[in-house]
């Protein structure tokens, strides 16, 4: 089976999430080829189309797989390859993002929403041949034990640690509101870090070695951070948005926040005070969202296209 993976390359690079499933999906035997587009807004996936039908003809795919609503919507401008659309909620963020998105998923062979609240938003959408699907996680990491983590990475014994999910220039992940929540308890000893421009390997420890992972979000798809910091066992606070909750589940050392500075205060002492690790990594196979599980999924949708 081939399958060309349709997908935002603005930033000279796809999102992790898009490589790693389909890498979990080559185990299984998938052939992948990237196309990947660059320009931003309608007309700008427009220009790209010249050059998909040209990559379609040389690769020939069975199928295209599309993330987000306007690579569904440049990918459905051919009739010829059946199309799978992947949607993560930034469609749904703008009216007319939402419109060409809606379009595209009426237009698609089959649809993948990464959250429930996603297809809900959605203006209009089909009611047969979709599924709620959020991406999976590597769950086959080994654990690291969290101060000898720290001493590889540099980190004070001393302090207490929380990883933000997120760049703290973007509005929505909500930093400010984490950093006036830590600001208010008025101690020295906290250090909020970044997860801006570290590789995957330097998140996958700082997820092992800090006390605590923050996301604040105002909205969100099915965050992957997220799901990747309760891989890695680690307490996390977050507001309750998209499918947070339910991923979160009722397990110790995971706090659902409101938007209040009170609130979130009080969450993160909570959180601070519980100095030990989740069982983030249960919750997550149990939830059936581990890379391999994902992936066979993903695998049935193809098949079910084909037939």
């Amino acid at each position: 089976m081939k399958v060309l993976i349709v997908a935002s390359y603005n930033a000279n690079r796809f999102s992790a999430f898009v490589i790693e499933q389909a890498e979990s999906l080559k185990l299984l035997g998938v052939k992948f080829e990237y196309f990947g587009i660059k320009g931003k807004g309608i007309f700008g996936y427009l220009k790209n189309r010249k050059k998909l039908i040209v990559k379609i003809k040389d690769f020939q795919p069975d199928i295209i797989h599309a993330h987000y609503g306007l690579s569904g919507a440049l990918a459905v401008l051919q009739r010829k390859i059946p199309v799978v659309v992947t949607f993560h909620n930034g469609e749904t963020l703008s009216v007319l993002s939402n419109i060409i998105s809606s379009f595209a998923s009426l237009f698609a062979k089959y649809r993948i929403y990464v959250a429930q609240h996603i297809y809900d938003l959605c203006f209009f959408t089909m009611r047969e041949n979709y599924t709620i699907l959020p991406c999976g996680v590597n769950t086959n990491l080994d654990i690291l034990d969290k101060n000898t983590t720290r001493e590889e990475l540099g980190l004070n014994m001393e302090k207490k640690y929380i990883l933000f999910g997120g760049a703290f220039s973007n509005l929505r992940k909500n930093y400010q509101l984490l950093e006036k929540a830590v600001c208010s308890l008025n101690r020295n000893d906290i250090e909020i870090i970044e997860m801006r421009d570290l590789t995957r390997e330097k998140i996958t420890k700082l997820m092992f070695a800090c006390d605590l992972f923050a996301l604040p979000t105002k909205s969100e798809g099915s965050p992957q951070a997220l799901k990747e910091a309760m891989a890695c066992n680690c307490p996390i606070l977050a507001t309750d948005v998209a499918d947070i909750k339910y991923l979160l589940g009722d397990l110790e050392g995971h706090y659902i926040c409101s938007f209040d500075l009170t609130d979130v205060v009080i969450k993160i002492q909570f959180a601070l005070e519980f100095s030990e690790r989740t069982n983030g990594r249960e919750r997550i196979i149990k939830l059936g969202l581990d890379s391999e599980t994902v992936a066979n999924k993903v695998l049935q949708v193809y098949k079910t296209i084909i037939k």
